[in-house]
């Protein structure tokens, strides 16, 4: 009568492996979808128009969208969804990042948390348009955080 209250055997509970796809990108898509996070939504529309449903997906998930979160993963972009968790300060999220050689990812997450070790790791290693999306994915990071520690705008996520 209540099966679906009955815990699922450990077979049924293993993790399935994924398949992630590339996200090599120009400099310009990832000037754009800093643009995009930033909040201008006629270039993230653009972004999902021409190819790049990940990056869309990827700022939503940024603001706390849900759906955009499961496409993330079930669309074989799941590094990208550890990299957001990572900038969460999810420390699982940048041990899985690390584990799997997506150092670039890994300190873009840690640094958007602020650590400093990574902000230093990006100025020596990553691009410009690279150091410029951590401080973009950051800055509305910290908005967020500081809405819903605000009693005036508690549950309004930009």
């Amino acid at each position: 009568m209540f099966s679906f209250f009955k815990r699922k055997s450990n077979k049924e509970e293993e993790l399935k492996p994924i398949k992630l796809k590339s996200i090599q990108y120009e400099p310009k898509v990832i000037l754009a979808w800093a643009k995009a996070i930033e909040g201008d939504k006629l270039i993230q529309l653009g972004l999902k128009e021409n190819g790049f449903p990940e990056l869309f997906h990827a700022t939503e998930a940024i603001f706390l969208r849900q759906v955009s979160r499961d496409w993330l993963i079930e669309n074989g972009y799941g590094q990208l969804m550890a990299m957001i968790n990572a900038a969460e300060g999810l420390p699982s999220a940048g041990e899985w990042l690390a584990a799997n050689k997506f150092d670039l990812l890994f300190h873009i997450g840690r640094a958007v948390d602020h650590n400093p070790e990574s902000w230093e790791w990006l100025k020596k290693f990553a691009t410009p348009d690279l150091f410029m999306l951590a401080k973009s994915i950051q800055f509305i990071k910290d908005q967020i955080e500081e809405n819903h520690g605000d009693i005036h705008s508690m549950g309004k996520d930009l």
